[in-house]
């Protein structure tokens, strides 16, 4: 491929600002290419934020042979625990057995039971989970994590907000993410390196124009017009409608968008492991530990209709939940413990899979060579968004003889430049360095920021050297921190994504946040580098 050399002319021009978008974005930049990202909303506004929060190899995923994506996930998690430890971290998982707990029946595990064993009617022999865990604890070649063990709910203290009727377990390893703070370092790493991040910029046309495409995009700037060497459609939910109605190319590939919802409740639990629940429908769900105070528990598989952007949890998933982990804790999870509901659309590669909850998790990438080169994203997860990113450039590096290798592979994000087991250490040494912390808010910070927190902080020796107090321990220090570095324009951006302190401060405090960060941003408090 022929390149101009043009200063005006990008390498990529990425469309779309979740976790796919601003991976492949770090990605590029790092190996060299110039690189120009447009979202037309905040970073990770929609299914990046939603998600269930794990790094996990998918356990479930075994029952449908998708061995590759379960060892790929596998491996990645703790590539990923050592990038990021501050923003990702192991959880161990109870996995409460009963002889009488049916799974998924019309799957290639279940099928083969139906003919061998017709009489366990959907159930799994505890050899089988057994052996499911073994291949879940070898696949990924386990270093840091510890095996699956198996519990006696009886005496184990993972048992008592159980119901009695369990009295067995297994217990396993898996990881946390911070979902939405994973793509903001992602997109803030990319500009350190020379990306262009455009947020709550759309991109309306793209055309090919000769050896190039030719880029318009509405944003704060009005109306701007953008040329780059290759154009990747990384629009998650979007990525049809990038096809048909920016790129206009007639296509047969597409997605399956599939909500999932999720309720955070009171804490249900004092320990802090998690739970995997088995339905009597044959699905599951996860009760993890939230932010502390509260139970985060998720998520449903249904085939959403309608526009990405209006999915919510509906009263029908909200109940279903409710009445699912019911059927596990001693005390009945009621409407009344629920605090917060969300639900999230996932761009699942449209596989003609009978059910939502079947399609598959596995990512495409669709490169179209016929002039410029467009590289299409489908499906994908959280997870394994690094090795989508590598396998992205994969196809696009004949495009570009000039790029660098593959390099992010345990390369730390900002702020996770320490031990992967080096929390309780940084975190105390915050708090002695700034005594006037508490334990609640020091562990915030280190968990949103990692190394960087002592210098958002500063020389503040009192919180009143903070600046505004906005309420929950968000400080004006640490907004124009996010408004200069991670792409914040808005309350709900530091609230609901780049924190989740939105469910501990009140309308009131939120609406005041907004007020002074436009204001703020009147007088230049946002950096178009990220720095």
């Amino acid at each position: 491929m022929t390149q101009t050399t043009r200063p005006d002319v990008a390498d990529l021009f990425i469309i779309g600002g979740g976790i796919n978008g601003c991976g492949i974005a770090r990605d590029a930049a790092g190996r060299g290419l110039s690189v120009v990202l447009a979202e037309q909303g905040d970073l990770a506004q929609a299914t990046s934020s939603a998600s269930t929060k794990l790094f996990h190899g998918g356990l479930r995923y075994l029952e449908y042979f998708e061995f590759r994506l379960v060892r790929e996930a596998l491996e990645e998690r703790e590539t990923l625990l050592v990038a990021m430890p501050h923003i990702a971290w192991p959880m161990r998982f109870v996995l409460p057995y009963h002889p009488d707990i049916r799974f998924e029946g019309d799957t290639p595990i279940g099928r083969t039971l139906g003919r061998l064993m017709p009489w366990m009617k959907g159930r799994r022999p505890a050899w089988l989970i057994r052996l499911g865990l073994f291949l879940y604890d070898t696949l990924g070649g386990r270093k840091i994590l510890p095996p699956t063990r198996t519990l006696d709910l009886t005496r184990d203290p993972a048992g008592k907000p159980l119901q009695s009727r369990f009295r067995h377990a297994y217990e396993y390893s898996d990881c946390w993410v911070e979902d939405s703070r994973l793509v903001s370092l992602n997109a803030r790493d990319a500009a350190q390196r020379g990306a262009t991040v455009l947020t709550r910029t759309r991109v309306t046309q793209a055309t090919r124009t000769g050896a190039l495409w030719e880029i318009t995009t509405e944003g704060p700037d009005g109306v701007r017009t953008h040329h780059a060497h290759a154009l990747v459609n990384a629009g998650g939910p979007w990525v049809e409608d990038v096809i048909r109605n920016v790129v206009h190319i007639n296509s047969t590939e597409g997605v399956r968008l599939v909500r999932g919802s999720h309720i955070v409740t009171r804490k249900l639990y004092d320990h802090d492991r998690c739970y995997f629940l088995q339905g009597s429908d044959g699905r599951i769900i996860f009760a993890i530990p939230y932010e502390q105070d509260f139970t985060l528990i998720g998520t449903t598989d249904k085939d959403h209709k309608g526009a990405a952007k209006d999915a919510v949890c509906t009263d029908e998933e909200r109940d279903y939940l409710l009445k699912f982990a019911s059927q596990y804790f001693a005390r009945p999870v009621t409407l009344k413990d629920v605090v917060w509901t969300y639900s999230g659309v996932r761009p699942l590669y449209n596989d003609g899979a009978k059910s939502a909850t079947a399609a598959t998790r596995d990512y495409v990438l669709s490169l179209d060579g016929n002039g410029a080169p467009l590289l299409n994203v489908f499906g994908g997860k959280i997870t394994t968004y690094r090795r989508l990113a590598e396998s992205a450039l994969e196809k696009l590096q004949p495009f570009f003889p000039q790029a660098k290798g593959a390099w992010t592979a345990r390369v730390p994000l900002p702020g996770g430049d320490f031990p992967h087991d080096g929390v309780a250490a940084l975190t105390q040494r915050l708090k002695d360095r700034f005594p006037f912390l508490s334990d609640y808010w020091a562990g915030r910070l280190i968990r949103a920021y990692g190394s960087e927190a002592e210098t958002l902080l500063g020389t503040a020796t009192s919180a009143a050297d903070l600046g505004r107090d906005f309420g929950a321990t968000l400080t004006e220090a640490e907004v124009r921190w996010l408004m200069a570095r991670e792409f914040a324009r808005a309350a709900a951006d530091v609230v609901w994504r780049r924190t989740k302190l939105g469910l501990r401060m009140s309308k009131e405090q939120v609406a005041t946040l907004d007020a002074f960060m436009a204001e703020a941003a009147n007088h230049g408090a946002i950096s178009p580098a990220a720095e």
